[in-house]
C-alpha cells in the first residue's frame, strides 16, 4: 500500500514538473514572439520623403536609419510646380515635403499642409530668426525653414571665356546661340527676363510682362534645352551656360575642380528659402517629426551644407563649416548682392497671365 502511494506521488510530481516546463516553454515562446513582433515593428517604421534631386545624401539617410531604425523612401521632383501638381492630382503617401517659400503660401491656401506641432521639433530653437516669420507663412505654422540660396547662371569656363555678368548678357550674347539652358520653371525664367530689364521678378504689370515675353521669344533660338536639372549637362560640356539654382551650380563646380563659375547677375536674381512641411494625410507623422528634428540638428545640417552646398537656416551651422566655405561669396553672398535679389511671391489671379506668357514662349517655334 505504501509502495502504491509512493508511486502515485511520483506520478503526480512528474505531471506537475511537466506542466511547469510546458508553461515555461510557453513563456519563452510568448516572449520570443513579442520580441520578434517588436523587432518587426522597428523594421517597419517608414518615412516617405518628397524632395528636390541631389538634396539628401545616402550617408545622411543611412545615419538617420542607424539612429532611429526608420527607413526613408525618397521621391524626387525638379520644380515646386511639379510637387504641387502631384499633391493636387491626389498623390498620397508623402510624409515630408520640401517646398520653397512662395509654394508654401500656395499650399497653405489650398489646404494641403498640416499645422505643425513645435513640441515635437525641439531643434527649431536653432533657427536663425531672420528666416522666420516671412510673408509666405507669417507664424511658421505650416513650414520650418531648412536652407536658402539664390538662382543665377553658371558658366563652364572650358567652353566659354567671355565676359558674362548680367541677365542682359545672358539673353542677348549671340556667341551663346545653342549653348545655353533655361530652367523649366515659369517663375524663374520670366522672372529673370523681367530682372534683365530692371523690373521686379514679381511684376503684375501687363506691359512689363509683354516686354519680358518679347525678350524670351527672341532669346529662344539660343536655348538648347529647358531643364530644371542642368547640372550634368553643364559638367559634361553639353551646355556652356546654364540658368541654375545655386546648389546645383556649386556641386557642378566641385565636380569639375573649379571649372564652373556661378554668377548672381548684376540686376539680381531669386533669393529662395526651402522649407520642411508635412502634407495633409501624412500617415507617418511621428517619423516625419523625428526626421524633421534630425535635419535641423546642427551637425546634421552642417553635413547637408557640406554635401549639397546650400546655405543653412540653422544659425549655429556657419561656425561648423570650413573657412573656405564661410568665405565663399557664391554660397554666402555679400549683403549688397543679396539686396538686389528678390523672393518669389504669390501673384494671385495674375498668375494666369504669366501662364499664358509661359505657354506662348514654350510652344513658339525657334
Amino acid at each position: 500500500m505504501k509502495l502504491y502511494l509512493w508511486v502515485v506521488k511520483v506520478v503526480q510530481l512528474s505531471l506537475v514538473f511537466s506542466f511547469f516546463l510546458s508553461c515555461l516553454g510557453c513563456t519563452f515562446k510568448s516572449s520570443g514572439s513579442a520580441s520578434q513582433s517588436s523587432q518587426s515593428n522597428i523594421r517597419s517604421r517608414v518615412l516617405n520623403l518628397a524632395v528636390w534631386s541631389n538634396y539628401v545624401t545616402p550617408e545622411l539617410i543611412s545615419q538617420f536609419k542607424k539612429k532611429t531604425g526608420i527607413e526613408v523612401l525618397i521621391s524626387n521632383y525638379s520644380s515646386n510646380e511639379e510637387l504641387l501638381g502631384k499633391l493636387q492630382a491626389g498623390a498620397s503617401g508623402y510624409d515630408i515635403i520640401v517646398p520653397s517659400d512662395y509654394m508654401v503660401y500656395a499650399m497653405i491656401h489650398l489646404g494641403l499642409l498640416l499645422q505643425l506641432d513645435y513640441s515635437k521639433i525641439s531643434n527649431s530653437k536653432f533657427l536663425d530668426p531672420k528666416f522666420l516669420r516671412k510673408p509666405y507663412d507669417p507664424e511658421n505654422k505650416f513650414s520650418v525653414p531648412y536652407d536658402w540660396g539664390t538662382t543665377g547662371f553658371a558658366i563652364n569656363r572650358t567652353l566659354y571665356s567671355g565676359k558674362l555678368k548680367s541677365w542682359r548678357d545672358f539673353f542677348q550674347k549671340d556667341e551663346l546661340a545653342g549653348k545655353i539652358s533655361l530652367l523649366d520653371d515659369a517663375r524663374e525664367v520670366i522672372g529673370a527676363a523681367l530682372k534683365s530689364q530692371k523690373f521686379s521678378l514679381n511684376s503684375t504689370s501687363s506691359s512689363e510682362l509683354a516686354q519680358a515675353k518679347e525678350l524670351l521669344l527672341k532669346a529662344k533660338s539660343k536655348v538648347k534645352i529647358f531643364t530644371s536639372e542642368p547640372m550634368m549637362s553643364l559638367v559634361n560640356g553639353e551646355i556652356a551656360v546654364s540658368h541654375i539654382y545655386m546648389s546645383d551650380a556649386l556641386q557642378a563646380r566641385r565636380a569639375t575642380a573649379g571649372k564652373i563659375e556661378y554668377v548672381i547677375p548684376e540686376e539680381g536674381g531669386t533669393l529662395w528659402i526651402d522649407n520642411l512641411s508635412i502634407p495633409i494625410g501624412a500617415k507617418n507623422q511621428i517619423e516625419a517629426y523625428e526626421f524633421m528634428n534630425y535635419l535641423l540638428e546642427s551637425h546634421s545640417n552642417a553635413s547637408t551644407v557640406l554635401s549639397v552646398l546650400v546655405a543653412p537656416a540653422n544659425r549655429d551651422v556657419f561656425s561648423l563649416l570650413p573657412r573656405e566655405l564661410q568665405k565663399d561669396p557664391a554660397l554666402f553672398p555679400p549683403s549688397f548682392v543679396l539686396a538686389r535679389c528678390e523672393m518669389i511671391q504669390d501673384l494671385g489671379d495674375f498668375m494666369q497671365t504669366w501662364d499664358r506668357v509661359w505657354t506662348e514662349v514654350k510652344t513658339s517655334v525657334k
